[in-house]
């Protein structure tokens, strides 16, 4: 078994507490109440009560760190002190029409010396096929106690690549038209299931070759950038610069593939 901190202890049981309550939840997903949030941007009440959980089982491990939470937004903590990155469901739409494919994600963000933070804890769970997706900074990326790497393909033609597709109110649809029309004819296949946390966590595992998407929040995508990084691959904007955050961009991928593809990004944005 691979050795892991004290710390993703915490941060998998907390996923592991909330889980049992999403599975039932999702077996009776037409009595859900749902309310919405904006144009096709639902919240269920299976959210609310996993992030509460989650909430719950963290605070009380660690008291003083702060939270950015996807339904609470930021809860101050010790601004000395790391904070946690919580998305209680990725894949929400997904779960509330009954589609098996989503996910629970929880990234700890620690404060730099030099004013910057970085993640150096990340979980991507997935309760109703029990993968647990995990990666420490410098321990390499995990499902399990299976060692994950990128995909070793090298050839578009080869690459079979995730994405997210703009819908009503959200994304850039001339922009991804864009992206879609550069990329689509040069790889194997394109395919959009739903769930950022998950997409990035495949990459991580070589299940995707590469990813690209964009207008996505830090909950989304904050532990599955160490997943893939942990893994051997490369997280950048889109035009390979290392600010993926800043520009709300992500393009994952392993060296040679990510080289390609962000040069066929890159100049579709022109």
């Amino acid at each position: 078994m691979p050795s892991h901190s004290g710390l993703f202890t915490v941060v998998e049981r907390a996923a592991r507490k909330a889980a049992p309550r999403l599975r039932r939840d999702f077996n009776e997903v037409q009595q859900l109440q749902v309310s919405r949030k904006g144009p096709a941007d639902f919240v269920s009440m299976a959210d609310q009560r996993a992030e509460q959980t989650i909430y719950e089982e963290l605070s009380k491990a660690r008291p003083d760190w702060g939270f950015v939470m996807e339904e609470r937004g930021e809860i101050a903590g010790d601004p000395n002190k790391p904070r946690f990155i919580v998305d209680p469901l990725d894949g929400t739409s997904n779960f509330l029409h009954g589609i098996p494919h989503f996910a629970i994600s929880i990234a700890v963000e620690e404060p730099m010396p030099n004013g910057k933070r970085e993640v150096t804890t990340a979980l991507v769970y997935q309760p109703l096929t029990d993968e647990s997706f995990w990666a420490e900074k410098g321990r390499g990326a995990w499902v399990q106690s299976e060692r994950l790497r990128v995909s070793a393909r090298r050839d578009l033609s080869d690459a079979l690549v995730a994405t997210g597709i703009p819908f009503m109110g959200h994304g850039d649809f001339v922009q991804w038209t864009r992206i879609f029309g550069a990329v689509a004819p040069q790889v194997a296949g394109i395919r959009r299931l739903g769930s950022a946390a998950l997409d990035l966590a495949w990459v991580a595992a070589g299940r995707f070759d590469a990813y690209w998407e964009s207008d996505l929040n830090i909950w989304d995508v904050a532990a599955g950038m160490l997943l893939v990084k942990e893994a051997g691959g490369f997280v950048t904007d889109f035009r390979g610069g290392d600010r993926p955050i800043e520009r709300n961009e992500y393009l994952a991928a392993n060296d040679a593939l990510h080289s390609k593809l962000h040069k066929l990004v890159a100049g579709a944005l022109r």
